[in-house]
């Protein structure tokens, strides 16, 4: 938590000026001269990227977050929510050439305080923005939630990372998945509060042990809406060839939940698919009782991302 920044002129390589409500754990945002809304008034379409960016700085990093930054930049969200997040890779987002599009809640001071976290970017103005830690959480998990002015109507975005299965494959411990289960319901249970609100992100889900994801009142899993047999595996060690050496593991973890009442689901894509050219890492593994030293291209992240296109309902105002 940071102390509350002082009344002078905001520059726009500062922090974000926020005011702290110590007893809600609230961050107000205040407004900080991006993402100038009155250009925006008439927009009907937004769109909003989840992505884990992984939390492994070891593997080319660097090209990795450039690599991320060219599909911020061709897909052009207007929101984004990132897991995995480390002070390090903050760092080097902060740092990127489309950083100023955006605002994010989240300073440089209170990223530099944690061990790995999510955090959200909006082109339009935050409102408020709360971190809620999930009581039954032995990883520190935590529900992040923004509130957006989009024009007349107030959005509620959420992201979270669910606990994650430990240990990891090939032992999958269940008593993790009670947790998650756990996690998901507060989640929608907080945000269903709202008229408008999509919660999204690394869901560590697994529909074969979990089973299907706990949705609630009018709440609504974009992918299954838009895409009905379509596997939507954003973890998967086939198609995403930086990850052909591990455990064979193929899984939907990654999601969007949308509960909206003056908004259309329009699309969803998965994106981030393709090898960074010319970019390989070497990876050993033991087959047939003997060390092999793998070379493998790179990809983003081993998580493959989705972007979500809603649009504004017409009558709205009248």
């Amino acid at each position: 938590m940071t102390r509350a920044m002082g009344r002078r002129r905001w520059d726009r390589r500062d922090p974000l000026p926020r005011k702290c409500d110590y007893k809600s754990m609230r961050i107000v945002v205040e407004s900080s001269g991006r993402g100038n809304f009155d250009n925006n008034l008439d927009k009907k379409t937004f769109k909003f990227m989840t992505y884990n960016v992984w939390i492994r700085e070891d593997i080319e990093l660097r090209k990795r977050l450039d690599a991320l930054g060219d599909l911020i930049k061709f897909h052009n969200p207007d929101f984004i929510c990132f897991q995995e997040v480390t002070p390090y890779i903050y760092e080097l987002l902060e740092k990127s050439d489309w950083w100023q599009e955006y605002e994010c809640p989240l300073s440089h001071q209170m990223a530099m305080r944690k061990s790995h976290f999510c955090m959200q970017m909006s082109k339009f103005p935050m409102r408020s923005s709360d971190r809620l830690p999930f009581s039954s959480s032995v990883m520190r998990r935590e529900l992040c939630i923004a509130s957006i002015k989009t024009g007349e109507i107030n959005l509620h975005l959420g992201t979270s990372q669910l606990e994650s299965p430990c240990p990891l494959p090939p032992r999958w411990d269940l008593k993790y998945g009670e947790k998650r289960v756990t996690q998901a319901k507060e989640s929608l249970r907080i945000l269903g509060k709202f008229r408008n609100a999509i919660f999204c992100g690394d869901m560590n889900w697994d529909d074969k042990e979990d089973g299907p994801f706990p949705l609630q009142d009018d709440w609504i899993d974009a992918w299954v809406k838009l895409k009905p047999g379509d596997n939507g595996w954003t973890y998967d060690t086939k198609a995403n060839a930086m990850l052909s050496a591990n455990f064979q593991q193929q899984k939907r973890v990654d999601r969007f939940m949308c509960r909206l009442s003056d908004f259309n689901i329009d699309d969803i894509e998965m994106i981030g698919k393709e090898p960074i050219p010319g970019v390989t890492y070497y990876k050993e593994k033991i087959v047939q009782k003997e060390l092999h030293k793998l070379q493998l291209p790179v990809l983003p992240s081993k998580h493959f991302g989705l972007v979500l296109t809603i649009t504004r309902h017409d009558n709205i105002f009248s």
